[in-house]
Protein backbone atom coordinates (compact mmCIF):
# COMPACT_ATOMS: atom_id res chain seq x y z
CA UNK A 1 0.00 0.00 0.00
CA UNK A 2 1.86 3.03 -0.61
CA UNK A 3 -1.24 5.66 0.00
CA UNK A 4 -0.09 7.70 -2.08
CA UNK A 5 -1.24 7.75 -5.24
CA UNK A 6 -0.49 9.33 -8.87
CA UNK A 7 1.68 12.50 -9.78
CA UNK A 8 3.09 14.01 -12.68
CA UNK A 9 5.08 17.60 -13.97
CA UNK A 10 5.09 20.83 -15.77
CA UNK A 11 6.11 24.68 -16.05
CA UNK A 12 3.70 27.00 -16.04
CA UNK A 13 2.46 29.34 -13.16
CA UNK A 14 -1.02 28.33 -11.90
CA UNK A 15 -3.18 28.83 -9.08
CA UNK A 16 -4.23 25.63 -8.17
CA UNK A 17 -7.96 25.80 -8.02
CA UNK A 18 -8.16 29.47 -9.14
CA UNK A 19 -7.01 31.21 -12.32
CA UNK A 20 -6.60 29.52 -15.55
CA UNK A 21 -3.19 28.92 -16.74
CA UNK A 22 -1.50 29.65 -19.94
CA UNK A 23 -1.88 26.74 -22.42
CA UNK A 24 1.09 27.44 -24.91
CA UNK A 25 3.94 28.24 -22.32
CA UNK A 26 2.76 25.10 -20.07
CA UNK A 27 3.30 23.36 -23.79
CA UNK A 28 6.46 24.62 -24.44
CA UNK A 29 8.18 23.91 -20.70
CA UNK A 30 6.78 19.95 -21.06
CA UNK A 31 8.54 20.16 -24.29
CA UNK A 32 11.87 21.38 -22.45
CA UNK A 33 11.63 18.31 -20.07
CA UNK A 34 11.92 16.02 -22.48
CA UNK A 35 9.02 14.12 -21.58
CA UNK A 36 5.12 14.65 -21.78
CA UNK A 37 2.67 15.13 -19.07
CA UNK A 38 0.74 11.83 -19.97
CA UNK A 39 4.04 9.83 -20.21
CA UNK A 40 4.75 10.67 -16.51
CA UNK A 41 1.42 10.16 -15.37
CA UNK A 42 1.39 6.62 -17.04
CA UNK A 43 4.86 5.75 -15.08
CA UNK A 44 4.06 7.17 -12.15
CA UNK A 45 0.67 5.41 -11.72
CA UNK A 46 3.15 1.79 -12.84
CA UNK A 47 5.45 2.69 -9.92
CA UNK A 48 3.04 3.60 -7.20
CA UNK A 49 1.16 0.69 -7.80
CA UNK A 50 2.35 -2.05 -10.18
CA UNK A 51 5.40 -3.01 -8.47
CA UNK A 52 5.77 -6.92 -9.58
CA UNK A 53 3.11 -8.82 -10.81
CA UNK A 54 1.93 -9.43 -7.14
CA UNK A 55 2.85 -8.69 -3.77
CA UNK A 56 2.45 -8.62 -0.11
CA UNK A 57 3.26 -6.09 2.90
CA UNK A 58 2.26 -5.66 6.46
CA UNK A 59 1.36 -2.38 7.35
CA UNK A 60 0.61 -0.23 10.81
CA UNK A 61 -1.95 2.32 10.74
CA UNK A 62 -1.72 5.34 13.55
CA UNK A 63 -4.23 7.86 13.60
CA UNK A 64 -4.04 10.89 15.76
CA UNK A 65 -6.56 13.40 16.22
CA UNK A 66 -6.59 17.14 16.37
CA UNK A 67 -5.52 16.75 20.20
CA UNK A 68 -3.23 14.40 19.66
CA UNK A 69 -4.90 11.04 20.66
CA UNK A 70 -4.03 8.15 18.96
CA UNK A 71 -5.61 5.30 17.27
CA UNK A 72 -3.80 2.17 15.90
CA UNK A 73 -4.81 0.01 13.04
CA UNK A 74 -2.77 -3.30 11.85
CA UNK A 75 -3.39 -5.45 8.69
CA UNK A 76 -1.88 -7.26 5.58
CA UNK A 77 -2.57 -6.21 1.93
CA UNK A 78 -2.31 -8.76 -0.83
CA UNK A 79 -2.67 -7.65 -4.78
CA UNK A 80 -3.12 -9.34 -8.09
CA UNK A 81 -2.04 -7.23 -11.15
CA UNK A 82 -4.60 -8.85 -14.07
CA UNK A 83 -3.52 -6.28 -16.55
CA UNK A 84 -0.36 -4.47 -16.21
CA UNK A 85 -1.16 -0.80 -16.10
CA UNK A 86 -4.97 -1.98 -16.16
CA UNK A 87 -7.20 -4.28 -13.63
CA UNK A 88 -5.71 -5.38 -10.20
CA UNK A 89 -7.16 -6.86 -7.60
CA UNK A 90 -6.56 -5.91 -3.64
CA UNK A 91 -7.38 -7.62 -0.27
CA UNK A 92 -6.86 -5.59 3.10
CA UNK A 93 -6.92 -8.11 6.12
CA UNK A 94 -7.24 -6.43 9.56
CA UNK A 95 -5.40 -7.88 12.51
CA UNK A 96 -5.59 -5.38 15.58
CA UNK A 97 -7.10 -4.01 17.25
CA UNK A 98 -9.75 -6.27 18.90
CA UNK A 99 -12.46 -3.96 17.30
CA UNK A 100 -11.92 -4.50 13.79
CA UNK A 101 -9.98 -7.71 13.43
CA UNK A 102 -10.96 -9.67 11.15
CA UNK A 103 -12.49 -6.72 8.79
CA UNK A 104 -11.50 -7.29 4.92
CA UNK A 105 -12.07 -4.69 2.83
CA UNK A 106 -11.51 -5.66 -1.29
CA UNK A 107 -11.26 -4.12 -4.39
CA UNK A 108 -11.94 -5.11 -7.82
CA UNK A 109 -10.08 -2.14 -9.57
CA UNK A 110 -10.83 -1.61 -13.41
CA UNK A 111 -9.37 2.08 -14.59
CA UNK A 112 -11.51 2.23 -17.50
CA UNK A 113 -14.62 2.46 -14.88
CA UNK A 114 -15.78 2.91 -11.79
CA UNK A 115 -13.85 -0.20 -9.02
CA UNK A 116 -16.06 -2.89 -7.05
CA UNK A 117 -15.35 -2.45 -3.62
CA UNK A 118 -16.50 -4.96 -0.91
CA UNK A 119 -16.04 -4.51 3.31
CA UNK A 120 -17.02 -7.12 5.73
CA UNK A 121 -17.77 -6.22 8.90
CA UNK A 122 -17.30 -9.72 11.20
CA UNK A 123 -19.14 -8.22 13.86
CA UNK A 124 -22.08 -8.80 11.95
CA UNK A 125 -20.70 -11.21 9.66
CA UNK A 126 -22.44 -8.62 7.11
CA UNK A 127 -20.20 -7.89 3.77
CA UNK A 128 -21.51 -4.65 2.32
CA UNK A 129 -21.10 -2.80 -0.78
CA UNK A 130 -18.90 0.21 -1.32
CA UNK A 131 -20.92 2.73 -3.47
CA UNK A 132 -18.92 4.66 -6.02
CA UNK A 133 -19.81 7.78 -4.04
CA UNK A 134 -18.66 6.44 -1.26
CA UNK A 135 -14.91 6.43 -2.37
CA UNK A 136 -13.48 9.27 -0.99
CA UNK A 137 -14.80 9.04 2.35
CA UNK A 138 -12.43 7.50 5.54
CA UNK A 139 -11.18 4.42 5.16
CA UNK A 140 -11.53 2.72 8.80
CA UNK A 141 -11.39 6.20 10.91
CA UNK A 142 -8.07 7.30 9.07
CA UNK A 143 -7.30 10.10 6.89
CA UNK A 144 -6.96 8.26 3.70
CA UNK A 145 -9.74 7.38 1.72
CA UNK A 146 -10.67 3.86 0.08
CA UNK A 147 -10.20 5.56 -3.16
CA UNK A 148 -6.30 5.60 -1.72
CA UNK A 149 -6.17 1.95 -1.34
CA UNK A 150 -6.02 1.21 -4.51
CA UNK A 151 -5.24 4.23 -6.32
CA UNK A 152 -7.48 6.93 -8.35
CA UNK A 153 -7.67 6.31 -12.05
CA UNK A 154 -5.90 8.62 -14.38
CA UNK A 155 -8.27 8.69 -16.83
CA UNK A 156 -10.51 10.44 -13.43
CA UNK A 157 -8.74 13.94 -14.24
CA UNK A 158 -7.16 16.77 -16.52
CA UNK A 159 -3.32 16.40 -16.18
CA UNK A 160 -1.16 19.47 -16.88
CA UNK A 161 2.42 20.39 -16.85
CA UNK A 162 3.92 22.94 -13.84
CA UNK A 163 7.48 21.97 -13.49
CA UNK A 164 10.87 20.39 -13.80
CA UNK A 165 13.04 20.61 -10.62
CA UNK A 166 16.46 18.94 -10.53
CA UNK A 167 15.60 16.12 -9.19
CA UNK A 168 11.49 15.92 -9.36
CA UNK A 169 8.59 16.29 -12.10
CA UNK A 170 5.68 18.85 -10.60
CA UNK A 171 2.07 18.23 -12.15
CA UNK A 172 -1.58 20.25 -11.43
CA UNK A 173 -4.80 18.00 -11.84
CA UNK A 174 -8.24 18.89 -12.12
CA UNK A 175 -11.13 16.22 -11.57
CA UNK A 176 -13.14 15.90 -15.11
CA UNK A 177 -16.52 15.65 -12.71
CA UNK A 178 -15.61 17.87 -10.14
CA UNK A 179 -18.91 17.19 -8.40
CA UNK A 180 -17.73 13.86 -7.43
CA UNK A 181 -15.04 15.00 -4.78
CA UNK A 182 -14.35 17.27 -2.08
CA UNK A 183 -11.19 19.03 -4.24
CA UNK A 184 -10.47 21.49 -6.60
CA UNK A 185 -7.67 20.56 -7.96
CA UNK A 186 -4.31 19.03 -6.49
CA UNK A 187 -0.76 19.21 -7.25
CA UNK A 188 1.80 16.51 -7.34
CA UNK A 189 5.57 16.26 -6.91
CA UNK A 190 7.28 12.77 -8.74
CA UNK A 191 10.92 11.34 -8.05
CA UNK A 192 12.78 11.49 -11.52
CA UNK A 193 14.52 8.66 -10.78
CA UNK A 194 11.80 6.13 -9.72
CA UNK A 195 8.99 7.92 -10.72
CA UNK A 196 7.20 7.30 -7.14
CA UNK A 197 5.22 9.91 -6.30
CA UNK A 198 6.48 11.83 -3.23
CA UNK A 199 4.17 14.58 -2.04
CA UNK A 200 0.19 15.31 -2.61
CA UNK A 201 -1.53 18.30 -2.11
CA UNK A 202 -5.54 18.96 -2.83
CA UNK A 203 -6.79 22.04 -2.50
CA UNK A 204 -10.04 23.81 -2.40
CA UNK A 205 -12.15 26.37 -4.46
CA UNK A 206 -10.56 28.97 -2.76
CA UNK A 207 -6.91 27.75 -3.88
CA UNK A 208 -6.11 26.83 -0.49
CA UNK A 209 -4.38 23.71 0.44
CA UNK A 210 -6.46 21.35 2.43
CA UNK A 211 -4.91 18.11 2.56
CA UNK A 212 -1.92 16.84 2.31
CA UNK A 213 0.18 13.10 1.51
CA UNK A 214 3.81 12.33 1.75
CA UNK A 215 6.16 9.35 1.47
CA UNK A 216 8.84 9.58 4.09
CA UNK A 217 10.67 6.68 3.40
CA UNK A 218 11.37 5.04 0.29
CA UNK A 219 13.06 1.09 -0.26
CA UNK A 220 14.37 -0.77 -2.57
CA UNK A 221 12.77 -4.35 -2.52
CA UNK A 222 13.78 -7.07 -5.01
CA UNK A 223 14.67 -3.97 -7.57
CA UNK A 224 11.61 -1.85 -7.24
CA UNK A 225 11.58 1.18 -5.12
CA UNK A 226 9.10 0.79 -2.20
CA UNK A 227 7.15 3.22 -0.12
CA UNK A 228 7.71 2.46 3.49
CA UNK A 229 6.52 5.29 5.63
CA UNK A 230 3.59 7.70 4.57
CA UNK A 231 1.71 10.37 5.86
CA UNK A 232 -1.63 12.05 5.13
CA UNK A 233 -2.04 15.06 6.97
CA UNK A 234 -5.71 17.38 6.99
CA UNK A 235 -4.08 20.90 7.06
CA UNK A 236 -7.44 22.80 8.60
CA UNK A 237 -6.54 21.13 11.81
CA UNK A 238 -3.50 19.25 11.39
CA UNK A 239 -4.61 16.06 12.81
CA UNK A 240 -2.85 12.81 10.38
CA UNK A 241 -2.54 9.05 9.67
CA UNK A 242 0.76 7.35 9.35
CA UNK A 243 1.15 4.14 7.10
CA UNK A 244 4.02 2.03 8.12
CA UNK A 245 4.86 -0.79 6.53
CA UNK A 246 6.70 -3.97 6.61
CA UNK A 247 8.12 -7.29 5.37
CA UNK A 248 7.04 -6.48 1.83
CA UNK A 249 7.66 -8.90 -1.12
CA UNK A 250 6.78 -9.49 -5.01
CA UNK A 251 6.13 -12.15 -7.35
CA UNK A 252 4.60 -14.84 -5.12
CA UNK A 253 2.60 -15.90 -7.67
CA UNK A 254 -0.88 -14.89 -6.13
CA UNK A 255 -4.05 -16.60 -7.93
CA UNK A 256 -6.73 -14.82 -8.75
CA UNK A 257 -9.61 -16.83 -7.17
CA UNK A 258 -7.96 -15.63 -3.74
CA UNK A 259 -9.95 -12.07 -4.44
CA UNK A 260 -13.17 -13.32 -4.16
CA UNK A 261 -16.05 -12.80 -1.82
CA UNK A 262 -15.21 -16.46 -0.50
CA UNK A 263 -12.16 -14.68 1.29
CA UNK A 264 -14.03 -11.71 2.85
CA UNK A 265 -15.16 -14.32 5.46
CA UNK A 266 -12.47 -16.87 5.21
CA UNK A 267 -8.77 -15.35 4.74
CA UNK A 268 -6.49 -16.68 2.86
CA UNK A 269 -4.02 -17.48 5.20
CA UNK A 270 -1.09 -19.32 3.30
CA UNK A 271 -0.78 -16.36 1.16
CA UNK A 272 -0.20 -13.94 4.17
CA UNK A 273 2.32 -16.51 5.73
CA UNK A 274 4.23 -18.07 2.22
CA UNK A 275 7.67 -17.23 1.95
CA UNK A 276 8.98 -16.03 -1.33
Amino acid sequence: MKAYLKTFIALILVSIGGTLSNGSYALEAEKSAGIDVNTIVAKSSLAAYYGGSDGRTMARMKIFDANGRQQVRQFAILRKDIEEGGRQKFLVIFSRPNDVKGTVFMVHKKPQGEDDRWLYLPALDLVKRISAGDKRTSFVGAHYFYEDVSGRSTEADNHQFIEETESQYVLSHTPKDPQSVEFASYKTWIDKQNFLPVKIEYYDQQGKAFRLIEALDIKTVQNIPTVFKAKVTDLTDQSYTTLEFRKAVYDLGIPEDVFSERSLRKPPVEWLRKKK
